[in-house]
């Protein structure tokens, strides 16, 4: 009785540590391994971030593969989950650049509420690890979204431009590239133009076309510093 309760508790511990990837480490690991045998790595560059990020590598993979971009989206992470695996997806790679695109998961609520401070806090944790790695960072601005359509009422057409702000400022500070999507995608009222994206909050294959040139000549100007 005594080992077969032994070996309960063993089998409980690792089913539990399994079931708790919260940042999803596992998702890109063996995609991680091999590219981080590859002698020359170029200029490649990591995209951070979560669906929207993870459904434009799924809808323009060309745009992707053509400019050694990779993508590390994942769909509904926080900043929070994305700072966990930062190392592991960004930095192991050794990039030439990473362009960081995250927070309107945090407005939403989905690991819990959030601040615009500890949304901000993340996001400079991520620039700054990749800065003292040798890493150029762009930092992107959050896409327009009205309204939730899963978790309507938190008022992401007020807490969006206000987080844009911050990162905007923040990138003045530090020299970093600030990317406005926002400004490209949004109605005039904040959200997401009704021809861009159908649940107002994801773009569509005419979304990304706009976004492309914007976040490549982000790249450039990066890499050029």
């Amino acid at each position: 009785m005594k080992y077969l309760t032994i070996i309960f508790l063993v089998l409980n511990f690792t089913f539990n540590a399994g079931a708790q990837d919260w940042p999803n480490l596992e998702k890109y690991q063996a995609q991680n391994e091999k590219l981080s045998m590859e002698e020359t790595p170029g200029n490649r560059v990591v995209f951070m971030g979560n669906s929207i990020t993870e459904g434009w590598v799924n809808m323009s993979p060309d745009f992707f593969k053509n400019n050694n971009y990779v993508g590390r989206g994942i769909s509904g992470q926080t900043t929070p989950q994305m700072l966990v695996r930062f190392r592991q997806d960004v930095i192991a790679l050794n990039p030439a650049a990473v362009t960081i695109m995250a927070g309107t998961n945090d407005i939403a609520g989905n690991t819990g509420p959030s601040s615009l401070e500890m949304i901000m806090d993340n996001l400079k944790g991520m620039a700054e690890i990749a800065n003292d790695n040798g890493i150029k960072v762009v930092l992107c601005s959050v896409t327009p979204a009205f309204d939730y359509p899963w978790r309507p009422g938190l008022k992401p057409n007020e807490k969006i431009p206000a987080l844009n702000e911050m990162i905007q400022t923040y990138c003045a500070e530090k020299g970093f590239v600030y990317c406005d999507y926002f400004l490209a995608l949004t109605d005039g009222n904040n959200g997401l133009r009704k021809n861009l994206g159908d649940d107002g909050v994801h773009p569509n294959k005419i979304g990304y076309d706009i976004m492309e040139p914007l976040i490549h000549a982000a790249i450039l100007e990066a890499l050029k510093n």
